[in-house]
Formats: structure tokens, C-alpha cells, sequence
């Protein structure tokens, strides 16, 4: 008898689903209440990070280059006080198959699908992922679906994820193009069931994995071209994979004392479900619409528990606004010679501002670039924003950038400012969220202990949260 597939339905058999869809059952990591065993989930993967290294060396992904910007460190100088301004290197992520750091995360799902004999793989994505899923099933010679977020509801795209579905595409891939709104789970909830094809989900244990080696490889590459560990790395956040896996992979190469920074674009206002402000938004990923949310309540993916959980492992959370990334691209390629896409450009900009903190012979890393092109370049966004009626004007980001209305572009470099958000505030608003979510005013032990490894900070921490 066939299943209904009104709404309700399917999201009522997500469990079912993505337990047919990952091969993993996620009430085998359960405790029944608010704790979970994230640390065995990630094992669940049954891959070492020398064998997922092993994977991505098979399939065009790993090993990229670590590059200093020295032009762009020099600039950084002059802002700074007199011996500080870090040497600022950027791991070169486009280097990857499929142009972004996203290869990681495919390359280690795809392959997991391929050995478990799946026919096909499916992403939910706007973004980079569905890229790297596509060009992954290619190379493994499995079929490939990806989900889309792409119109508002006159059917006008945005042209930095038109231009990803094009990709996907070449790749030959099969696009599924919706507008804004809560058919996006749904609609991949239903197809994935139909087809049985595996859930290459970015918040599964095999994506965050993949991420891993990036955070090994920075570790190793700043010691052999350095002599010692990054001081800071910054990594541009949106649904927390990037943090999560390049501090676990940091921590695995034993760079420990490594400041790791959170930089997501200031979008405060703007309501990512809002069909009225889908084309207003300057850049479609690595803001706080999506690092907010996913920071604060990891849970709310395609996963019944998120593999990505940025909070466990971030030192600091800033944001910097529209301009400042729009800016910084333009200075990358104008000062550096390298045209990277705005995404790992919101860690730049960050980073820029950063840099001025720290001494001269401290190493700041920027964890990703990305390839650009026509949608994803400045000019294609800056225009597509007039379209939509934003105002683009040069003058003081911080007091003048308003989501949505403008995107103000920095009168100089020293307008670039990253602006820490109260990561505490983050903290508690996760703990208390958790609690709400399972129904508990007096959590035990196990959960007290697991809330305090969440937020990267202690058991009395989450008590006083709580007013225990």
C-alpha cells in the first residue's frame, strides 16, 4: 500500500527515512533525554581521519595549498599598532574538485553510499555542497539528486545559486528547484523515500568528517612552513560544519591552544524564511540567518541529531557586514592576484580586522576560499542588489549598514571591523533551548555534563543558565 505524502506524513516518517537513507540508526546514540553520545556517533563512521584522508586523495580533494597574504598582512600592518598585524594565510579550498571545502564532506559521504552499494545520493542545498555532492556521484558513478532553495515566489533566483545549479548540472546531476519556504525538507524527505538513494547530508557524521582533514592539514602545513601552530583560525560559519570539523581535525594534529574564531556576515533583521527578503540578502550563505540558529539549536537539520556543533568548539564569534566581504574580495584579487568567491571572503574580512590584534609573528588562517564566477562574483550580487532596490554606497559600514536596505562598502580599510557577539548569550540560549526541546526543568548529571561540553564551558555554567 502506498505511504501518504501530504506534509504531516512525511515529516512524521523522518526518523524512518533517514534511518533507511544514512544506514544509521540515531536512537542507538541516545540517552533518553537531553544528552547524546555525539563522540560515538562520529565514530559511527567506521573511517580514521588517515582513511577518509585516503578517500578524498582518490577523488581530486585534499592536500591544497596554505597561501600567505602578504600584501593583504602588509595592509593589515599599517592599521595596527606599531609590531602587531599576524601574517594572514588562507587555505586554498578552491584548489578542491568542485571548488570549495564542501569536496571534503562530499567526498567522504559519496564514498560511504558507493560501499554500501546505494544506486544514487541526495543533498538538500543552495550552496556549495550540492557542487561537491554532484561532482562526487559522478566520479563514483552514482546518480545524483540535489534539493534546492532557489526562487522567491515570483520566480526570481538568486544569481550566486542559480549559477550552483548550473554546476550541479554539468555534473550531471538532477536539480529539484523550490522556492523559499518549508517544502525544502519536505519535498527531500519525499524524494529521498521514493528513490532510496543515500542522504549525503552536510550535518551527517560522514560530512563532518571530511572536514577534519582540513583542520589536520592547516595544523601541519603552518609547522612546516612556520615552525609551529596557528595562533588563530578563522572560519567563515553558517551551519557549523567548517568550525566543527576543522577544530576537531586541529585538535586531532594536537594544536590545542589554537584561538578558533566564528565570522558570519551580519544579516540581524532579515528573516531567511521571508519570501520578501530572499533576494535582498547580499550573499546567500556564511551569515547570521544561518550561524545564529544553527549554533543555537544544532538539531534543526536534516538529521535527527547534527553532527555539526559549532558552540562545542568556538573561542569567539564575530560578524562583519556586507560591505566589509564585498570589499575584501575586491582586495584579494586586486592585492593578492587571487579572485576567490564572497564565502570564504567573510573570514577574511574578519580576519583582516584580527589580524590587527595579534603580534606580527603570530599566524592568523582563513580555513577555506572558494571558486568564483558570474553569480558568485561581486559585480553580479552588487547589481542584482540595485535591482532589488538596495542602495550601494561607499561610507561607514558600522553605523550605516542596514540588512536588507543597503550594502554599504567601507570608505577605506580602517572601517573593516569585526564585532564580537555575545557568545555567551549563544551559550545560554542553547542550553535553554535544549531544555525546552525534551521537556526538562531538572536535568541530571549526564545532561548537565553534556550541556557543559555543548557550550565549551562548564557544569556550573549550565547551572547558573538554568537557576539551579
Amino acid at each position: 500500500m502506498a505511504l501518504p505524502k501530504d506534509y504531516d506524513s512525511v515529516m512524521g516518517r523522518s526518523n524512518d527515512i533517514m534511518k533507511t537513507a544514512l544506514g544509521l540508526d540515531y536512537n542507538d546514540y541516545e540517552s533518553g533525554t537531553i544528552a547524546f553520545d555525539y563522540e560515538a556517533l562520529m565514530k559511527s563512521t567506521g573511517y580514521t581521519l588517515e582513511e577518509v584522508a585516503r578517500i578524498q586523495s582518490e577523488t581530486a580533494v585534499g592536500n591544497t595549498p596554505l597561501i600567505e597574504l602578504r600584501n593583504i598582512s602588509k595592509l593589515a600592518r599599517k592599521y595596527a599598532k606599531p609590531g602587531y598585524g599576524a601574517r594572514i594565510f588562507a587555505k586554498d579550498e578552491a584548489a578542491n574538485a568542485s571548488g570549495s571545502f564542501k569536496a571534503r564532506r562530499a567526498a567522504c559521504a559519496v564514498a560511504h553510499a558507493k560501499k554500501l552499494g546505494y544506486k544514487g545520493v541526495m543533498a538538500a542545498t543552495s550552496g556549495n555542497y550540492g557542487a561537491a555532492v554532484a561532482s562526487q556521484a559522478a566520479m563514483q558513478g552514482l546518480k545524483c539528486i540535489i534539493v534546492q532553495e532557489c526562487y522567491d515566489s515570483k520566480g526570481i533566483g538568486q544569481p550566486e545559486i542559480v549559477e550552483k545549479a548550473r554546476k550541479c548540472e554539468a555534473y550531471g546531476a538532477e536539480v529539484i528547484q523550490l522556492t523559499v519556504g518549508p517544502e525544502l525538507f519536505y519535498t527531500f524527505l519525499s524524494v529521498l523515500e521514493d528513490t532510496g538513494y543515500f542522504n549525503a547530508s552536510l550535518y551527517s557524521p560522514f560530512g563532518i568528517a571530511g572536514v577534519e582533514t582540513l583542520g589536520y592539514e592547516i595544523a601541519t602545513q603552518c609547522r612546516e612552513i612556520a615552525g609551529k601552530d596557528p595562533d588563530m583560525v578563522v572560519c567563515t560559519n553558517a551551519g557549523g560544519g567548517m568550525m566543527t570539523g576543522t577544530a576537531r581535525g586541529l585538535i586531532k594534529a594536537g594544536a590545542v591552544n589554537t584561538t578558533l574564531v566564528a565570522a558570519s556576515i551580519d544579516l540581524s533583521g532579515l528573516s531567511m524564511a521571508s519570501d520578501v527578503a530572499f533576494n535582498k540578502k547580499s550573499c546567500t550563505t556564511g551569515h547570521t540567518g544561518f550561524g545564529v540558529p544553527y549554533a543555537t539549536d544544532p538539531d534543526h537539520s536534516d538529521v535527527p541529531r547534527s553532527a555539526a556543533r559549532p558552540l562545542r568548539y568556538m573561542d569567539r564569534y564575530v560578524t562583519v557586514k556586507q560591505g566589509d566581504v564585498m570589499y575584501m574580495t575586491e582586495a584579494l584579487a586586486n592585492l593578492e592576484g587571487i579572485e576567490r568567491g564572497p564565502a570564504g571572503n567573510t573570514a577574511l574580512a574578519a580576519a583582516f580586522s584580527l589580524a590587527q590584534e595579534l603580534p606580527e609573528d603570530a599566524i592568523l588562517v582563513i580555513s577555506e576560499t572558494e571558486y568564483t564566477g558570474a553569480g558568485k562574483h561581486v559585480q553580479p550580487q552588487l547589481d542584482f542588489a540595485r535591482d532589488n532596490g538596495i542602495d550601494i554606497h561607499f561610507g561607514d559600514p558600522d553605523n550605516e549598514d542596514k540588512p536588507g536596505v543597503n550594502v554599504v562598502l567601507p570608505k577605506d580599510p580602517s572601517y573593516i571591523h569585526a564585532i564580537d557577539a555575545d557568545l555567551d548569550h549563544f551559550r545560554q540560549s542553547l542550553i535553554k533551548k535544549s531544555c525546552q526541546k525534551f521537556g526538562v526543568t531538572e536535568p541530571n548529571e549526564a545532561d548537565l555534563k553534556f550541556l557543559a561540553e555543548e557550550t565549551k564551558t562548564d557544569v556550573d555554567f549550565v547551572k547558573r543558565t538554568l537557576g539551579l
